[in-house]
């Protein structure tokens, strides 16, 4: 039996995001489910290990979202970039996404996401890491970026999927669809783990 039909069984499958990006993978991954979101502050402890500052933020989205049923399985994530030890989020406006790219630029950093799945009775936790490296990018490369593509909604200042990915993306080690947002085999695991 397949894992979709078989986590279809008497459980109604919950994304805890609003990310348009997190949205289509979960679907492209054969999952019917319903989108709930919370407004919550996130509360980030820069000083330990970033694998575990994922984690606790997909925990804390998970613990601000209602789970309605026994019958639900909620799933959130979030998303970080880290370079140098430094964590870059999302950037504040234009000035900021210039400054993160051009740290980026010619670069090795990482991309690492926590993924929480939660019901009444059970929660499981777990991360992806995956490395990118960046060949150099021109200034105005990263002006056309910024002003054509807008990636204030993305850790980091880019999308790998976007103009920038195609572009200027040397290699990777690791899940591509991390990147995106969502490690879809992490997700696949731990859903076999969390219904067994």
């Amino acid at each position: 039996m397949i894992l979709h039909e078989f986590i279809n069984l008497n459980k109604k499958l919950v994304l805890g995001s609003a990310s348009p990006r997190r949205k289509e993978l979960l679907s492209d991954m054969g999952f019917n489910f319903e989108v709930r979101t919370s407004e919550m502050e996130e509360i980030l402890n820069s000083s330990d290990k970033p694998e575990n500052i994922v984690m606790s933020l997909a925990e804390q989205k998970s613990e601000s979202i209602w789970i309605k049923t026994q019958d639900e399985i909620l799933i959130t994530a979030d998303t970080i970039v880290v370079f140098n030890n430094k964590i870059l989020g999302k950037p504040a406006d234009y000035d900021h996404a210039f400054e993160m790219l051009s740290m980026l630029s010619g670069q090795i950093h990482e991309v690492y996401t926590g993924i929480c799945i939660r019901s009444f009775e059970k929660r499981i936790m777990n991360f992806a890491k995956t490395e990118v490296k960046f060949k150099p990018i021109s200034d105005e490369e990263i002006n056309y970026y910024i002003t054509r593509y807008k990636p204030f909604d993305k850790a980091g200042a880019y999308g790998i999927q976007e103009w920038l990915g195609f572009h200027k993306i040397e290699k990777i080690n690791g899940s591509y669809y991390n990147v995106v947002g969502l490690p879809c085999v992490s997700i696949s695991e731990m859903l076999h783990e969390f219904i067994l």
